[in-house]
């Protein structure tokens, strides 16, 4: 079992992405109001899993699909028209998976919240951007890397309750203007993470 702080911050400008790896974090302008223990999960279909310890699974009969997180750094090259495209093939493949579950669009006792969120910084990243990321996001993505993070959470107290993360695949997005996102790429991702999420909502929800 593992133990990490879980914390509580006035302002953050990545709200998706807090710590998978459940490690002890201090942050600038956070304050630590409770701890929050993790059990790795073995001989996951993903690179690395993590269940809360007091996590009650049993209690959900229904989802809250929250939006699709992307992170790329400011200097980043991908347009925003191409942003909202990536979230929107995400968001229908991530639909699609979640098949034979209720689907709501409202918070409540028996809702569970999950979100997937990308974070991409194979391209663009120098020291000072690396540098200026709250230590939060540098501790599940290195520079060159690209990460996709499965999260699951309680819709009322927004508790964690499962998060997972893999880098499987790697989506070609836009560089330059004569280097396009590569669409067939990042459709093929977006199905691939989503029956990755879907295997790891089942493998916890006992479907």
């Amino acid at each position: 079992m593992l133990t990490r702080d879980h914390q509580t911050c006035k302002s953050l400008s990545l709200r998706a992405w807090s710590t998978l790896v459940p490690i002890s974090l201090l942050l600038l302008g956070c304050s630590t109001v409770e701890t929050q223990s993790f059990n790795v999960v073995q001989d996951s279909n993903v690179e690395s899993a993590y269940v809360a310890a007091n996590a009650d699974f049993g209690k959900y009969n229904q989802l809250l699909a929250d939006d699709m997180g992307i992170f790329f750094p400011e200097d980043s090259y991908t347009p925003p028209e191409d942003i909202q495209r990536i979230r929107q093939i995400f968001r229908s493949a991530f639909i699609n998976e979640l098949e034979g579950y209720a689907i709501v669009d409202t918070a409540g006792p028996s809702t569970m919240k999950v979100q997937a969120s990308l974070i991409d910084l194979r391209n663009n990243v120098t020291p000072g951007t690396l540098s200026s990321l709250s230590r939060q996001v540098r501790d599940i993505a290195s520079n060159g890397e690209l990460v996709f993070l499965m999260e699951m959470r309680d819709s009322d107290t927004d508790a964690v309750l499962a998060r997972a993360a893999d880098s499987a695949r790697s989506p070609t997005f836009a560089t330059s203007e004569v280097a396009g996102t590569d669409w067939s790429s990042v459709e093929a991702a977006a199905q691939h993470w989503a029956a990755l999420f879907r295997n790891f909502l089942d493998q916890n929800l006992s479907r």
